[in-house]
């Protein structure tokens, strides 16, 4: 176990530069490649990227695209839907057929159908091409909670502290809800490709655990030392000097 090494550059900007030409790569090889994505601050330069490149030649209408997670009892118009953000920053902007997104519904009564349809929709696109992630404060993927292993399932989950806390300053205290349903570990970690990135100097110990320890359930994201084709990009607040 040789551990992994990020692809270090100055700042938020410059990471998301590097993570659209790494995506930008796969498009261009596969415009209509499987797509999940993540939601949260840190993507967002890079989508502003690719939308940039969609305007300018890059196909990107054909993707077709999987929503990372969602919270539950949310409503798509709700200002805290994770669908409605990933239509705003990713699904809109790079021209993609809404029809050509497989979404996780976080209103639907029955989860266990929900994630089995999820997981069936992800096994006839032939699983997923492309995994766009961040990284959790407690080294979740999407919101595979700790402890969570390589064959961790689609699934309904209870949000921990470090999650709530850190989705706070998103949404404001009491309004965050306390459960979500995420791709499964299983499902990200068969990705062909994975681009992880990492900004911002809170994230600085959990990123060096995740990537330099032994992999285990207590860091999800550490599993990816075994994937054989993740890269990880970061900035220097994330990473040090």
């Amino acid at each position: 176990m040789t551990g992994l090494t990020p692809t270090v550059v100055d700042g938020p900007a410059a990471a998301g530069v590097a993570a659209a030409d790494a995506i930008g790569s796969v498009i261009e090889a596969n415009p209509a490649a499987a797509v999940v994505v993540a939601t949260g601050r840190t993507p967002m330069d890079t989508y502003r990227v690719l939308a940039d490149r969609a305007t300018s030649g890059l196909e990107t209408s054909r993707l077709r695209v999987f929503q990372l997670d969602e919270y539950v009892g949310v409503a798509p118009d709700d200002d805290r839907s994770l669908s409605g953000w990933m239509d705003r920053s990713f699904v809109g902007p790079l021209g993609i057929d809404p029809s050509s997104v497989v979404r996780l519904d976080a209103l639907a009564p029955d989860h266990d159908a929900i994630c089995a349809g999820y997981e069936h929709a992800v096994g006839m696109a032939g699983g997923f091409d492309l995994a766009i992630l961040g990284l959790g404060p407690n080294g979740h993927l999407g919101f595979n909670e700790p402890p969570s292993d390589q064959t961790s399932p689609t699934r309904v989950v209870d949000l921990t502290d470090e999650s709530l806390a850190s989705n706070t300053a998103y949404w404001g205290p009491g309004r965050v809800p306390s459960r979500a349903l995420t791709a499964g570990m299983d499902l990200l970690l068969a990705a062909r490709r994975v681009v992880l990135i990492v900004t911002g100097d809170a994230k600085r110990d959990i990123l060096r655990r995740a990537l330099t320890e032994p992999p285990t359930p207590s860091v999800p994201a550490s599993f990816l030392q075994d994937h054989p084709d993740t890269l990880v990009i970061a900035d220097r607040a994330a990473w040090g000097r």
